[in-house]
């Protein structure tokens, strides 16, 4: 016969059974489920390492010792606080080897010309290059207008301070090799293609944007400079050479940080004509918001509504790549 319980021994009674309920309670929540020996753990899907490199943006490769780094291009270890290190294939370049030369150390990842990812363009043939900028042959032997060395022959002629006095602009020399103009085109037809921009010599009014007629020089405020009648024929006899091919000596050139720019493909002196700067003609209102950082001033009106501007988004010419505009990103 089994005794009888008091009430205060019973309640201690149920409070084990509450204490030791949850203490085993939590222990069946902690405790991995039982598997039976039958059942075998799935098998790992396992990638290849060739096939993550593919499809990997880049992985940083590590060398064990970095003594005997090298320059890519002229082969030498000396100078090793100037030597870059690219981040996806970790070979080392002079600051002063790569193209366009890298001024200051970059701040952040820096890839290597053959690594930055921009897709290659490929070469454009002399015909396709001439028909890209339509090219106009003269005719005529006799050219209304001087040659390249007419105008050195001219330039001689003019004393030094004569120049400095005048600041009358001077036209560009091009470079007098036909093959090395070719390739100066081809790398401006390069960066529009890529760009997806059309070249134009001339300011392009579109339906939607601002008309030819907005653009008047008594709206601009404070009054229009007007150039030297020297001036003016600098200026046309520039145009007339771009229309015949004789570009000024001017290489556009990538770079994974800067984007395109500009390198001189020769000696240009102070106050040389080089491009005008083109493109689409739009309303400065219009443009308020817009992130673009290519943007030029055509004309500032008393009124805002009225003042111009001039955006190379989807038409242009080497001007656009001039002087760091565009060079934030690619």
């Amino acid at each position: 016969m089994t005794p009888a319980l008091s009430s205060s021994s019973s309640s201690s009674a149920a409070a084990a059974s509450q204490r030791l309920f949850r203490c085993t309670a939590s222990l069946r929540r902690t405790h991995a489920p039982h598997r039976s020996p039958s059942m075998s753990p799935p098998p790992r899907k396992l990638k290849l390492m060739a096939e993550i490199m593919v499809k990997a943006k880049y992985a940083v490769l590590e060398r064990e010792d970095y003594d005997d780094v090298r320059c890519e291009k002229c082969r030498s270890g000396d100078r090793d606080d100037e030597l870059l290190l690219c981040d996806k294939c970790d070979k080392a370049f002079h600051m002063k080897c790569v193209s366009p030369i890298v001024v200051r150390v970059p701040i952040g990842s820096w890839l290597c010309p053959k690594c930055c990812g921009q897709k290659r363009i490929r070469s454009f043939s002399q015909k396709k290059i001439i028909d890209f900028f339509r090219i106009q042959k003269c005719k005529d032997a006799e050219s209304p207008y001087l040659s390249a060395q007419a105008i050195k022959h001219r330039r001689r002629l003019r004393s030094l301070v004569w120049q400095k006095k005048s600041r009358r602009l001077l036209s560009f020399l091009p470079s007098e090799d036909p093959d090395r103009r070719l390739k100066q085109m081809g790398s401006l037809a390069t960066a529009l293609t890529t760009l997806q921009m059309e070249f134009s010599d001339d300011l392009t009014y579109l339906p939607g944007m601002a008309s030819r007629s907005a653009n008047q020089a008594e709206l601009e405020d404070g009054g229009m400079q007007v150039l030297s009648k020297e001036d003016i024929e600098t200026f046309e006899l520039c145009r007339t050479m771009s229309r015949r091919g004789e570009c000024a000596p001017l290489l556009v050139v990538f770079d994974s940080c800067e984007g395109f720019t500009v390198q001189a493909d020769g000696q240009i002196k102070d106050m040389t004509f080089i491009a005008e700067y083109t493109g689409d003609v739009d309303y400065l209102t219009n443009r308020e918001h817009d992130d673009c950082d290519s943007m030029m001033t055509l004309l500032l009106a008393k009124h805002p509504s009225r003042s111009l501007v001039i955006c190379p988004d989807t038409h242009g010419n080497i001007a656009r790549f001039i002087n760091g505009i565009n060079n934030h990103t690619p």
